[in-house]
């Protein structure tokens, strides 16, 4: 087997180290800082709009401390896309909120406008009150219907808190996601389109919201002569260490998102003549992803060699781009679970130094969630039996991509 190829890993632009050696050689090593200032104001400029922005710990924290700065307290709803990774509905639930969990549309597989306004006005009738937020998520870095969505919710009165975390310099009708909303929350994991090898950023509608932010990332702490707290704060500040990597990165952004929507054009080459297989791309011009990750459909019919010996041996670590410590697999199966070709395929591609996952299990499917209220169509939990994700990273290159599609040609069977 030759080089391994990944699913999304961070590429250095080689002035990275500049900017971390001069934290280091000032003794600015805390979570404060010239990087940290220089960070933020790079993203401002990078998302245009006026707006400011606060550079954190992760895109975690930063949907957390919105969610703070919109009121929400325990026993509040929250309406949150179902269809995401799990960062988009637990901050919810860290503030004793309650995750309402909405469907997705066909088209760009993000948050239903339509299904949003039913849940509204269903939650305002069964409990007297509007719901205190909406979460709408950039899936694989593709827009969300933010023109409907932001039309619903200002209507209702409703703030939105726009997860971009992998939608970095996506836009929609030629504007930054992330700008649209009250919030707009960013990511800088390591596998996201640049990297502060882990971090996040909020962007907020202006310097008074910023400085709320910050507050609250800071410990709340107020302004005595010795440490005197009157609500409960976070230590959510990024590192002057990681936003000297963030400086770097900065300077190759447009580069990686070009590089990512260049990919998908090659998958889309190399997948043409490949029936049962359709690659999601832009539904419209409206749209302009920056195909954080490329992902393709296979149909429920396509045979995959190997498909009849899948789910036959519980899973005992991490698999398809999970990192951390991982709880054996209890069963071989759950009631909600890729279809065996699409397993098949992603066993096929490991087995050939190619990495991919199915999509994410709309979280309306998650057992810790079984008792959120939830509004579905079926559209989420059709994508995730029948999608995978491909390798779309700065590290990917052309050839990669057509060995990719040489392999996935390799397993179908005829």
């Amino acid at each position: 087997m030759g080089k391994r190829i990944y699913l999304c890993l961070a590429h250095m632009s080689g002035t990275e180290q500049a900017f971390i050696k001069e934290a280091f050689d000032t003794n600015w090593v805390v979570p404060l800082g010239p990087n940290v200032n220089g960070f933020e104001e790079d993203l401002k400029q990078f998302a245009g709009g006026g707006k400011e922005v606060v550079a954190l710990s992760s895109g975690t924290a930063a949907v957390h401390l919105a969610l703070i700065a919109c009121g929400v307290r325990p026993g509040d709803e929250v309406i949150v896309q179902s269809f995401t990774f799990c960062a988009s509905s637990h901050p919810i639930t860290y503030l004793g909120a309650v995750p309402v969990f909405v469907d997705s549309e066909k088209d760009s597989w993000n948050m239903d406008p339509d299904l949003l306004e039913e849940t509204v006005k269903d939650r305002i009738a069964r409990t007297g009150k509007t719901p205190k937020a909406i979460i709408p998520v950039a899936l694989y870095g593709m827009p969300y219907r933010i023109d409907r969505i932001m039309e619903i919710a200002d209507r209702y009165g409703i703030p939105v808190i726009e997860d971009a975390a992998e939608g970095f310099g996506s836009r929609f009708d030629g504007r930054m996601l992330g700008t649209f909303g009250r919030y707009g929350v960013l990511s800088f994991n390591g596998n996201k389109m640049i990297t502060t090898s882990g971090g996040g950023a909020l962007i907020c509608p202006d310097q008074e919201s910023k400085n709320e932010i910050m507050f609250y990332a800071t410990q709340a702490r107020e302004a005595y002569p010795y440490y005197q707290h009157e609500r409960i704060g976070y230590n959510y500040r990024m590192s002057n260490i990681c936003a000297g990597i963030g400086r770097g990165q900065m300077t190759v952004a447009d580069e990686h998102i070009a590089h990512h929507r260049r990919l998908c054009g090659l998958y889309r080459e190399l997948l043409a003549g490949v029936d049962g297989i359709t690659l999601h791309e832009n539904p419209s011009d409206r749209y302009d992803s920056n195909y954080w990750l490329n992902t393709v459909v296979i149909d429920p019919e396509l045979r995959v060699r190997g498909e009849e010996h899948v789910y036959e041996v519980a899973v005992n670590g991490a698999v398809g781009g999970a990192a951390g410590v991982t709880h054996a697999a209890s069963t071989l199966h759950t009631d909600c679970e890729p279809n065996r070709n699409v397993e098949a395929m992603r066993i096929a591609l490991d087995a050939a130094g190619i990495e991919s996952r199915p999509l994410w299990k709309p979280m309306h499917c998650q057992p810790v969630y079984k008792d959120a209220p939830a509004y579905v169509n079926g559209v989420s939990e059709a994508l995730f039996r029948t999608g995978l994700c491909l390798p779309s990273g700065p590290c990917v290159t052309d050839d990669d991509v057509r060995c990719i599609v040489d392999n996935i040609k390799a397993a179908l069977i005829d």
